[in-house]
């Protein structure tokens, strides 16, 4: 009886700890609608090197955020390892999160895969900053990553 009521304390806890995690990734993640990436496929970067939209019926929602993907292959590839497809710093503009931590919007359209890792970037009013971005990666990504951790 003891280790029944053991093992439902600790899934307990388990569940309760993803409940959390959901929670806190809603809540700092760049979402639009409730979609991650403004509803572009995650999974597309990597596989077709280009932004392509994603459709509701290919929906699939990781740890509280909603991904769309442009076929059920993709949304499977990030089923089966959504670390390796969703977009670092919670979609965030990268240079932004690297120069002094805000949180900026993006262009899905505008993006970098580095070291086998999704970057997303704001390109808008003549301003792109994974121009910027590639001026000064290295830095910009140190600072980048530890900003983040303050965040999320």
């Amino acid at each position: 009886m003891y280790r029944i009521i053991t093992s439902i304390f600790f899934v307990s806890l388990v569940i309760a700890g993803q409940a959390q995690n959901a929670e806190k990734r809603v809540k700092n993640y760049n979402l639009s609608k409730g979609l991650a990436i403004e509803g572009y496929d995650p999974v597309a970067y990597f596989t077709q090197n280009k932004a392509v939209k994603g459709n509701s019926s290919y929906a699939f929602v990781h740890a509280g955020v909603t991904y769309h993907f442009s076929s059920e292959h993709n949304k499977n590839l990030f089923k089966a390892n959504p670390s390796k497809y969703e977009p670092q710093y919670g979609g965030w503009c990268a240079y932004a999160m690297g120069a002094d931590g805000t949180k900026v919007e993006i262009d899905p359209g505008t993006f970098k895969i580095l070291d086998g890792k999704l970057y997303l970037f704001y390109n808008a009013y003549f301003n792109n900053t994974l121009k910027k971005w590639n001026k000064e990666e290295a830095s910009l990504k140190m600072r980048a990553d530890a900003n983040w951790a303050k965040i999320f």
